[in-house]
């Protein structure tokens, strides 16, 4: 989904290229009020041998960026707020208590007894209940893909409280630019785990949308090819046609089943369309002579694509019917925001689209809202390029050298909160998962 610019049949890299749920805060659900812009409270209750579960669940919560994580006063621990049992089985709180910090929620974590499974909780504090429950299977180490089930459990609890989906089970991809290798690394910052092999130069990873696989780019040999690898296994697969010649920025459909992705020739650069689950049927949707057209990305219904292209000029988002038709340009420039722009991707809800446009020769994300037709600029400090939206659509990862060197980057676009995933290295091309249902 995104890509490099790439002029005359080589790899002249200009800039690199290529991932919207209204506020949910505003929901009125029993006992609480949501209002925009304010984030409710919520304490984490003491849990025996569940200390770095509760951990993560925080920091989980606290980068969904829905909650005010209340940290319990010393001695919070030994002066539990579980007071005994209920005739059904289920903890009677000190809900007074807990309302004093201005917390309206409170999360408890009951652990079995063979380890395995873990009761969670949610009460709500200002109605003294217990609004959602349920038992959920997670190793408690924390280690590895342990975390997947972790993450998991903050994700349903943004779910109950606010409806929205959680982003906390999901990973990114991106290029490590001195190994030239493709990483993976939790939505928290945590593993970063090569997955293609060394000595191999990679580009441009795009997820699948069960997650179970990603496409990239693999160099060798004076050609650039398309390659399908399973996470689990590390299988490969290199795309039909595209073992000769110069192949770049893949793009899975919604479905899974097609792969997009650009071709560079002698003159110009098309957009190809090719069925990835029978490997066949490879189809050239979108060229022109003397232009360039790559990045493609598809919507979330796929019936549209958006594309970088320079068949006026400078390069600019465009936008096409998925079969190549209806083609126009979908981002105009203005208000000083006229330089060529690069690697869009289409937002979860299919509402706008993130990229990033040179403003003053640095590159700068911008988010364009089809319905009002109104492009926002959401960085300026420093160089910032090649933009992913998180699956719960008010997120979003890209690279930024404003703390130095490039390295991966998270806004939140309602606080317009930022926060750094420190990556080894130099990180370049991230791409954000959706949500990860399980260990991958």
């Amino acid at each position: 989904m995104r890509a490099r610019w790439l002029g005359l049949g080589l790899l002249l890299i200009s800039a690199p290229a290529r991932a919207q749920d209204s506020t949910t805060l505003d929901r009125v659900r029993v006992g609480i009020v949501y209002q925009p812009g304010v984030r409710p409270g919520i304490v984490i209750l003491p849990a025996q041998g569940l200390d770095s579960v509760r951990a993560i669940i925080a920091r989980d919560l606290d980068y969904s960026d829905r909650f005010e994580v209340i940290p319990l006063p010393d001695g919070g621990a030994s002066s539990a707020p579980v007071t005994g049992g209920s005739a059904a089985g289920t903890p009677s709180l000190n809900y007074a208590l807990l309302s004093k910090l201005n917390a309206v929620l409170a999360l408890e974590l009951v652990r079995s007894a063979n380890g395995s499974m873990v009761t969670v909780r949610l009460h709500d504090l200002v109605t003294s209940r217990v609004r959602n429950e349920r038992g959920m299977s997670l190793d408690p180490s924390g280690l590895g893909d342990s975390r997947l089930g972790i993450h998991a459990v903050a994700d349903e609890v943004v779910r109950w409280a606010t409806g929205a989906p959680g982003i906390a089970a999901t990973r990114m991809l991106y290029q490590e630019r001195g190994s030239g290798r493709i990483y993976r690394i939790d939505s928290d910052g945590y593993g970063p785990t090569a997955v293609t092999p060394p000595g191999q130069h990679a580009l441009s990873p795009a997820w699948s949308p069960t997650g179970d696989k990603f496409a990239f780019v693999a160099f060798g040999e004076g050609a650039a090819s398309i390659v399908v690898q399973t996470i689990g296994t590390g299988t490969r697969v290199t795309i039909p046609t595209t073992s000769t010649g110069m192949n770049i920025t893949p793009a899975f459909s919604p479905d899974g089943k097609s792969l997009a992705f650009a071709r560079i020739g002698e003159q110009a650069t098309s957009i190809y369309t090719v069925n990835v689950a029978d490997l066949c049927c490879v189809e050239r949707i979108a060229g022109g002579r003397f232009a360039h057209n790559l990045s493609p990305v598809y919507s979330p219904d796929a019936r549209r694509m958006a594309f970088a292209s320079d068949r006026t000029g400078s390069p600019q988002i465009y936008a096409m019917a998925a079969d190549g038709t209806d083609q126009e340009l979908l981002v105009p420039g203005g208000f000083g925001a006229d330089g060529p722009a690069y690697a869009p991707d289409w937002s979860p809800d299919g509402s706008a689209i993130v990229f990033h446009r040179e403003v003053s020769r640095s590159p700068q994300v911008f988010v364009y809202q089809l319905s009002a037709r109104r492009v926002k600029q959401i960085t300026s400090s420093g160089r910032n390029e090649d933009p992913s939206w998180a699956p719960d659509g008010r997120h979003i990862v890209y690279v930024s050298d404003r703390a130095g060197r490039p390295q991966l980057h998270i806004i939140d676009l309602e606080t317009a909160r930022v926060r750094q995933l420190a990556a080894p290295g130099v990180a370049r091309l991230p791409a954000w998962s959706r949500a990860l249902s399980a260990p991958r």
